[in-house]
């Protein structure tokens, strides 16, 4: 057994658990980029190795959603539908329900990171005109994107690897996961509304839509065009994922052709892809890569996981709760898939729904909740790591006891 290797491989998930190493102001994507020359250099894995682990596929379909993502952003898109939520009639009880609604939606098509980072600012600004406390706002939009991200593969980036891994149909995960991700958006509504955060602002007309002076004026300005161009290349990413085996170049065709316009510069364009988010899934494939091409290693975490019985799911669900509220589900997708046992379509359909849906138990569970806090942060609108838990823990609970049951039902 390679020790080294075992060390790097500890170090860096606990510091994808905590965040950083304690003493230094690196980040999750530092650490994992650090065990990864660490490893390269030291010779515990070869550069052909390291190139075998890294899953181009999956990479080359994030590249593609973020892409994307950023022409929607061009179009002004994010503003337009934050404005339209926010001046939602029904008072707080429609606003909620709107936000959910669109941001589940939203996120089964251009990933929940994105979602989020794009409509939190827009509904905070629109809800504090209308007299209320964004707090329960912000924790829905979060808690609906991850929701509503279970149900498709392009929904998230752990959904993607899980994609690629087992070669999965988009149409069969659809009728699979788009359930538990419907169940897990009511759940968000019904919780929400009845938690004292927002039971205080349910009073006679409170919070009723602005009306606007000048509607033509204050609306944000739509760019059709470009908008077009964005909605026909997401039909066309769907219908890859449909039709299309070699789903990374046909992809990697879709950013090729977004690139190539008279209006966005390439600059602008790749200017909001996230690249500290793909260096982070490049140097943890390496890290795991290395694990899972150590014949001992290898065996031994399998063994552990044949121990614990991975392949039940009660044990799928806890293991899912447990590990993305520590290491993150990103991480622990990739760890279980590199280094678990032989995964059947029905368990790749339940690592994704139960990783998704525990997400939304704590503030450190998904990468989303993390942009959303800190998204309201800069406005001004800080929720603390115990408001959050007061209801992303009774949301994640009830929500992954009933996918717990839809995924025992159908199997």
């Amino acid at each position: 057994m390679n020790w080294l290797i075992a060390v790097v491989f500890i170090g860096v998930y606990i510091g994808m658990a905590l965040g950083r190493w304690p003493g230094l102001a690196i980040n999750r994507t530092g650490i994992a980029v650090f065990g990864a020359v660490v490893l390269l250099l030291s010779g515990a894995i070869s550069g052909e190795g390291a190139l075998a682990a890294i899953d181009f596929a999956t990479l080359a379909v994030l590249l593609t959603l973020m892409v994307l993502s950023s022409q929607y952003a061009a179009s002004g898109f994010f503003d337009w539908i934050g404005d339209r939520i926010t001046n939602l009639g029904g008072g707080p009880r429609g606003l909620l329900a709107g936000v959910i609604a669109v941001c589940g939606i939203l996120s089964a098509v251009m990933t929940n990171d994105v979602v989020v980072w794009a409509v939190t600012p827009v509904l905070i600004s629109g809800v504090v005109a209308r007299g209320l406390d964004p707090k329960p706002f912000v924790i829905a939009v979060v808690c609906a994107a991850n929701a509503g991200s279970a149900a498709t593969l392009i929904g998230n980036p752990q959904n993607l690897m899980i994609a690629e891994f087992g070669n999965l149909d988009f149409g069969s995960f659809l009728m699979v996961c788009g359930v538990p991700a419907v169940i897990g958006l009511v759940t968000v509504y019904a919780l929400i509304l009845r938690s004292p955060m927002m039971r205080a602002q349910l009073t006679d007309g409170g919070g009723m839509a602005p009306k606007r002076k000048d509607a033509n004026a204050s609306q944000p300005v739509l760019d059709k065009k470009i908008l077009t161009k964005a909605v026909v290349a997401t039909f066309a990413v769907i219908a890859i994922f449909v039709f299309v085996e070699d789903r990374a170049l046909w992809s990697l065709l879709v950013v090729a052709i977004l690139l190539l316009s008279r209006r966005l510069p390439t600059d602008q364009v790749l200017g909001r892809v996230d690249w500290h988010l793909l260096a982070l899934f490049c140097g943890l494939f390496i890290v795991t890569g290395a694990m899972s091409q150590d014949a001992e290693i290898a065996k031994l975490f399998r063994d552990i996981l044949v121990t614990l019985q991975i392949d039940h799911w009660a044990v799928l669900a806890a293991v899912s709760l447990a590990g993305s509220n520590t290491i993150g589900n990103v991480p622990l997708v990739m760890m279980l898939l590199s280094l678990g046992p032989d995964w059947s379509q029905s368990m790749l359909h339940g690592l994704a729904v139960f990783s998704t849906l525990s997400g939304n138990f704590l503030i450190v569970g998904s990468v989303a909740n993390i942009i959303a806090v800190e998204q309201a942060q800069k406005t001004g609108t800080v929720i603390s790591f115990a408001e959050y838990a007061r209801l992303g823990v009774p949301i994640t609970l009830i929500s992954l006891a009933l996918a717990l049951g839809w995924m025992a039902f159908i199997s």
